[in-house]
């Protein structure tokens, strides 16, 4: 079998080069911890609890989570005088968790780096807050593998990943054909489905993150359960198109 033509390929973020999920739980938890040690009176699993009600009613990324928890919990669990310095404990530990533990897959930053030294041209297409998903990029050290044009932010770029317009923007910026492009991603209602639209090459990356158990409507070209899976793929079935 002839193998198929590949000059570039580019990958989601979130739960894709790192686990945003196992990340942002623990991140949460230390949160949690932070505000009873600072004299919020309630148990980490309530605040647990009430933290992901009010992630899944404002999104990701509202900037004021910890101020509307506490709005939420029982005027006596909120020491008088003690609001905002419970609210500035939960923000430094979230961060503090980001300082520690935010880091790449070690397999997805070898396997990158392999293909980059295959001259393939390696991108990345992010739904975010442009600032938010360029701390993710620089802390995860991915810049040395991929060029600051090669970086599509939906907000920055003005198209949601739901638009099949991103891709076609991607492709164009490296002068190759969708069928000559591949997305690797963990979403297949967005990153399996909308890239195969325009006919890339779509990568399933089941991790056990959260979207993996919503099916989309396409069959992604491959399922991948780690970065030396993807590597084997491509070594056996495309040829790499090294750019100048």
């Amino acid at each position: 079998m002839a193998k198929k033509p590949l000059k570039a390929l580019f990958f989601d973020v979130d739960d894709t080069l790192y686990s945003s999920t196992e990340f942002a739980a623990n991140a949460r938890r230390q949160a949690a911890q932070a505000m009873i040690r600072t004299g919020l009176k309630v148990d980490e699993e309530t605040i647990l609890e009430e933290l992901n009600e009010i992630i899944h009613e404002f999104g990701s990324n509202d900037d004021r989570h910890f101020d509307k928890l506490l709005r939420r919990m029982p005027k006596e669990a909120v020491p008088a005088g003690g609001k905002l310095f419970i609210i500035g404990a939960g923000i430094i530990a979230y961060h503090q968790c980001k300082f520690r533990h935010l880091s790449a897959y070690e397999d997805a930053l070898e396997v990158m780096r392999r293909l980059a030294e295959k001259k393939l041209v390696l991108g990345i297409i992010t739904a975010g807050i442009p600032m938010k998903q360029v701390e993710k990029i620089l802390r995860l050290n991915l810049l040395p593998l991929i060029d600051f044009n090669r970086i599509f932010i939906t907000e920055s770029v003005g198209i949601a990943k739901t638009n099949t317009k991103i891709y076609m923007h991607a492709c164009r910026s490296v002068g190759a054909k969708p069928e000559e492009c591949g997305y690797v991603g963990d979403k297949p209602t967005v990153d399996i489905d909308v890239p195969h639209r325009i006919g890339m090459r779509t990568f399933f990356s089941r991790r056990g993150g959260k979207h993996e158990k919503n099916p989309g409507e396409a069959e992604p070209d491959h399922i991948i359960h780690n970065f030396w899976d993807l590597l084997d793929i491509l070594e056996k079935q495309y040829e790499i198109i090294p750019h100048a």
